[in-house]
């Protein structure tokens, strides 16, 4: 699904990316852990386009994606949430769902004019889709309330929400468990273990342990800026140098 050959990024000092490459198989969640300053949500950004690599390849799906525009990467089926989820606040949670799949016919500006009958069906399908999703996440019950209302695990289940409704391949999540209840988060886990077996393919990254060893197989480690090991939840947590990059 996704290949990365010796992705680099450095911001004119030491190498924050340090020529990482991996491979995401089809069909997987692979977790992507280390300790804080690892380079992880720099090396998301380059796989998200946020941030355009000095060096290096990354491919989705067959395609060469590394100095694509972050719209032109979610196009393409790769989509991302945030460590601190943004909604529009003043909007409902269901018209922040709806706005978030690409050209809709109602935002062109004639449209609305000459294709209304065509802007009227495509919204009525794309207010159904949201309806499910918003729906598989556990939150219809707050559908017509502005997203200011909600805790931050609901946001996070919203942010799921809106990524979902645009039908992506692959799933960037970043740290999904932060700063969440353990009621939601179980609840946050399941529903990525349920879109796992529905062929949603995730990278994932976490420091909470028990979401990593329960849910990511591999599990890849950066340090420093450079891949450190990848493998099986149980060997990494075992391994002498990931015990060394945690704890010093």
């Amino acid at each position: 699904m996704l290949i990365a050959e010796g992705l680099t990024k450095g911001f004119g000092g030491p190498l924050i990316v340090d020529r990482v490459s991996f491979t995401l198989p089809r069909g997987c969640i692979m977790g992507l852990i280390g300790p804080n300053g690892a380079g992880k949500t720099t090396l998301f950004n380059c796989l998200a386009g946020s941030l355009r690599p000095e060096a290096g390849t990354l491919t989705l799906d067959g395609t060469r994606i590394e100095r694509l525009r972050p719209d032109e990467v979610f196009a393409r089926g790769m989509a991302r949430t945030f460590q601190i989820p943004r909604p529009f606040p003043a909007m409902t949670v269901l018209e922040n769902v709806m706005l978030a799949p690409q050209a809709q016919l109602g935002e062109r500006f004639w449209a609305n004019w000459f294709q209304a009958g065509s802007v009227a069906a495509q919204e009525r399908a794309l207010r159904e889709r949201a309806r499910h999703w918003i729906n598989f996440v556990g939150l219809s019950h707050l559908i017509q309330q502005p997203a200011r209302v909600l805790s931050g695990g609901q946001r996070k289940l919203l942010e799921l929400a809106r990524v979902l409704v645009a039908e992506p391949k692959l799933i960037l999540l970043d740290e999904p468990a932060a700063g969440v209840a353990p009621p939601l988060l179980a609840i946050i886990m399941e529903k990525i273990a349920a879109l796992n077996a529905l062929g949603t393919s995730f990278l994932i990254i976490e420091h909470n342990m028990e979401l990593v060893m329960s849910l990511c197989r591999p599990v890849m480690v950066l340090a420093q800026g450079r891949k450190l090991l990848e493998g099986a939840p149980e060997e990494v947590r075992r391994d002498p140098r990931v015990i060394e990059a945690y704890l010093g």
